[in-house]
């Protein structure tokens, strides 16, 4: 009775909140809008769309370094509700999902959430430690993929413009986001990929810079060179995929459809 108990909490623990459904739902609705012209807005559908998909992309991020942890060791993010994409169950909701959204609001970029609390004392292996790491941002890389997909595979025939233009917005999204996640900087994903190699000398020696490494990575990007430099590979990496600049541009200028400037050259219906 007590085991069938313990299975059935584990079961619970890992069920799909009706929160990140609810967001999902409006990712496919507004999706549909945007595809089907089925709005009086062209850019507020864009804007719901994109902003949805997003914060889904960001709850997958935060769920993969959860998974991830999980089979390697720490069978305590179950009972913290990391596994169930609910991202009012993070650490810091407030980090991981409002301050994204507001920094694509304000400025088109994806800026890396994080707020899971791993006991990283439960997982044994410098490996392990390296991949819980990783997860979330390959979760940005595989998302990028996808919405690219049409692109790289050469299938935008059929694709209505506005549509294209929210999917090269939002895979310029999740390219910088895993960009800026990938950075071997403290208090980021990739320099946890790299600190379980380092000596524990290093590692006691960076400890308290890790509060303070995503202020000076945004502190870096308000420098012109800096900034020009690091959209130039977020460009690069797009064109790489088949994504136009102009696409991601667009995407961009439908999303921020209340400034008006370039909307409606891009909103013009071509299909």
């Amino acid at each position: 009775m007590g085991q069938r108990v313990e299975r059935q909490g584990s079961r619970g623990e890992r069920r799909i909140s009706s929160v990140f459904l609810g967001i999902a739902a409006v990712m496919a609705v507004t999706g549909w809008a945007v595809w089907t012209g089925y709005s009086t807005s062209t850019g507020l559908a864009v804007f719901l769309f994109v902003t949805s998909a997003w914060i889904v992309s960001l709850c997958l991020h935060e769920y993969a370094h959860a998974r991830t942890a999980l089979h390697g060791g720490d069978l305590t993010v179950g009972a913290k509700g990391y596994l169930t994409l609910n991202p009012l169950k993070y650490t810091h909701a407030l980090l991981s999902i409002v301050l994204p959204v507001v920094f694509v609001i304000l400025g088109g970029l994806g800026l890396p959430g994080g707020a899971v609390y791993i006991e990283r004392d439960r997982i044994r292996g410098r490996w392990k430690h390296s991949l819980v790491s990783a997860a979330g941002p390959l979760t940005n890389v595989a998302f990028a993929v996808v919405c690219t997909a049409p692109f790289w595979l050469d299938a935008l025939d059929g694709v209505p413009t506005p549509f294209r233009y929210a999917l090269a917005f939002l895979a310029l999204l999740q390219v910088s986001a895993a960009i800026l996640n990938f950075l071997p900087v403290p208090g980021l994903d990739g320099y946890g990929v790299i600190e379980p190699w380092l000596s524990h000398g290093i590692r006691r020696q960076v400890a308290p810079l890790a509060p303070f490494g995503l202020v000076a990575v945004f502190a870096l990007l308000w420098i012109p060179e800096v900034n020009a430099f690091f959209f130039g590979v977020v460009n690069g990496v797009l064109e790489g995929l088949g994504v136009a600049g102009t696409d991601a541009y667009c995407g961009r200028e439908l999303y921020s459809f209340w400034r008006g400037d370039g909307f409606f050259f891009c909103a013009s219906p071509q299909r």
